[in-house]
């Protein structure tokens, strides 16, 4: 989806503690200080979250994530298509912020 990457981008170095860097195979990744990884983007077409396997379950069978079509074990996916894929994106994203805020 056209302009979902810089949209995103936009949204989440706005959260307190949060930076951006280069992630694996040109992503864009989200950081907290402490180092861990909120998630990444690449491009406009697929956000990836790294999230402990019950959250992760939980996510893939509310139908707002899917595994992560690579690494299963790391976390989920979740790709741009339509507006609506880029506001679950960003709430996913602030799930993942809060709960690594918190650790």
């Amino acid at each position: 989806m056209r302009g979902a990457k810089q949209r995103i981008i936009d949204t989440v170095t706005t959260w307190p503690g949060v930076s951006t860097g280069p992630g694996r195979f040109g992503a864009t990744a989200f950081k907290l200080e402490s180092g861990r990884e909120v998630g990444h983007v690449h491009g406009d077409s697929v956000v990836d979250i790294p999230c402990r396997k019950a959250q992760c379950a939980e996510w893939i069978a509310a139908g707002r994530a899917e595994r992560h079509r690579f690494a299963p074990d790391f976390g989920v996916s979740v790709f741009l298509k339509k507006e609506e894929d880029v506001k679950n994106a960003l709430e996913l994203l602030s799930e993942s912020y809060d709960l690594k805020s918190r650790i």
